[in-house]
């Protein structure tokens, strides 16, 4: 395949991330340094991100283990609901969250009924409480993997030898999965900002991409965003530098591929088990059960306009799940090239609030930025939606090539012969599954949008933001469950599309 199509992938999404940063760097007016309340916003990111990531792994692992040694009915329903909060509108899960743990969600009203004092989600509590929310399916999914990789045939040796199996068997595969996965979730928790733009705020509890948009939204202070974005970028790169010097390879053996058969959970390890799978259950669809019931009786109440805002978060997600897909695809034919890997993480690092900032800098000579907030909006979403995208598809080209790839040669199969007869029809499944994903996130992105859209421009999410900035909260809910719709809606849209017929 030529390796063109990557390079400029990889230049456009350098130009997102670097040049935006380079661009608003250029414009700032360097002067001074942080002040407290940013060093105290850095250290609220860190602090609320480690906390985030290992009460997601400390709660995945018991999840984990009990879909991986239990068979019952709705087991697989159940591992597939675990995927749902992932693609989940933040606003959306918000709303559930705040019915459920709000001042006059279930919980306080529980507690004011019994005499006991109530909780506030507001802060710090709840900014982890919403990432444990988002992460724990995730953190679930990974592990659950790992569990499934060690082979029926070890099970039944320790079995026979009366080993113990969590010492010998599972923990080995803890050690070599659970370091990446923690890391993985405390990067996406570090650039969180609807969570924080939402649940925290204040000056205790302000995050560095939310104090980038308050210096950019509120003070036009660009050096300050530059600054900011920068400590943010250095934090990120550690964090990806430890993940690869601690993660280890998951060595567990080959096997025969059989159904894999548990002695190890009977007893007080059942209860073990039942209890950790309906606490996730609760902790996962009560939220959800809430945004349906509130948001029925919430649709009378949304406002007319609402309609336009549905179509315009529509046409940016499309567009920007189009040009995700197409990133990602581009970046994977380059196979493993260094270029194509560090472009694919990079927007992990990056702010999106900065590259939109860039990117308005860098169109300003030449047309009204104003004009351009939704297509500025499609690209940072689908630049912050390729890494995942990029996890999709590069593992199935790297399965295509080695099943299929020398029969090609032989053929003298290149190029766009080799792309469309031997790569896109089996890339179906997963590229319509990174299409579906980069479109659900798209549809629910509160950032870009919020720092520049005009009245006439607002997309649905903030449409939500803005009517429960204004305490309206039955017609958010209506708001919500329409953002819900849509965003399943998308994805399983272009997933159900890559695998029809595949």
């Amino acid at each position: 395949m030529p390796r063109w199509p990557g390079a400029i992938a990889a230049g456009l999404v350098l130009c997102l991330t670097l040049g935006t940063l380079a661009a608003v760097s250029f414009r700032a007016e360097w002067s001074g340094g942080l002040s407290a309340s940013d060093w105290a916003a850095v250290r609220f990111t860190v602090l609320q991100a480690a906390a985030s990531a290992a009460l997601s792994i400390i709660a995945a692992i018991p999840v984990a283990r009990a879909l991986a040694r239990r068979r019952f009915r709705g087991r697989g329903v159940l591992i597939t609901l675990m995927g749902a909060p992932f693609i989940l509108p933040v606003i959306v899960a918000i709303i559930g969250l705040l019915a459920v743990f709000g001042r006059g969600g279930l919980l306080n009203s529980a507690l004011s009924a019994l005499g006991l004092p109530l909780v506030s989600i507001y802060g710090f509590q709840g900014v982890v409480l919403a990432h444990v929310f988002f992460n724990l399916p995730l953190a679930v999914r990974l592990i659950l993997h790992g569990w499934l990789a060690i082979p029926a045939e070890q099970f039944r040796v320790a079995a026979s030898l009366n080993m113990p199996v969590g010492r010998y068997l599972e923990w080995p595969m803890l050690r070599a999965v659970v370091p990446g996965v923690a890391l993985a979730i405390f990067l996406i928790c570090l650039t969180s900002f609807a969570v924080a733009l939402t649940l925290g705020g204040g000056p205790k509890a302000t995050t560095v991409e939310l104090a980038i948009y308050q210096a950019l939204r509120f003070e036009f202070d660009m050096a300050t965003a530059a600054r900011l974005a920068m400590i943010q970028f250095v934090i990120c790169a550690t964090a990806a530098g430890l993940a690869w010097l601690v993660t280890l390879p998951q060595d567990a053996g080959a096997g025969f591929d059989r159904v894999v058969q548990r002695w190890d959970g009977a007893g007080l390890a059942l209860v073990w088990d039942v209890l950790a799978l309906a606490g996730a259950m609760v902790l996962l669809l009560l939220p959800l059960g809430m945004v349906v019931q509130r948001g029925i009786a919430g649709l009378t109440l949304i406002p007319e306009d609402i309609w336009s805002a549905a179509l315009r978060s529509l046409a940016v997600a499309v567009v920007s799940a189009l040009l995700c897909s197409s990133l990602a695809l581009a970046l994977a034919l380059r196979r493993g090239g260094v270029l194509a890997g560090i472009s694919a993480v990079l927007p992990l690092a990056a702010s999106g609030l900065m590259m939109g900032t860039g990117l308005f800098i860098m169109v300003w000579p030449f047309v009204d930025p104003a004009k351009l907030a939704l297509p500025v909006t499609a690209m940072v979403n689908a630049a912050m939606a390729l890494p995942f995208a990029y996890r999709a598809l590069a593992p199935a080209l790297e399965q295509i090539e080695a099943g299929f790839g020398r029969t090609a040669d032989s053929l003298g199969m290149t190029g766009a012969a080799r792309l469309r007869w031997l790569i896109l029809p089996r890339m179906r499944r997963p590229l319509g599954f990174a299409t579906g994903l980069a479109a659900a996130m798209s549809m629910g992105d509160l950032g870009v949008i919020a720092l520049f859209a005009r009245s006439d421009q607002e997309t649905l999410p903030l449409a939500m933001f803005q009517l429960m900035g204004a305490y309206q909260m039955e017609a958010a809910a209506g708001v919500a469950l329409i953002l819900l719709t849509l965003s399943v809606g998308l994805f399983w849209l272009f997933d159900r599309g890559g695998r029809a017929d595949a």
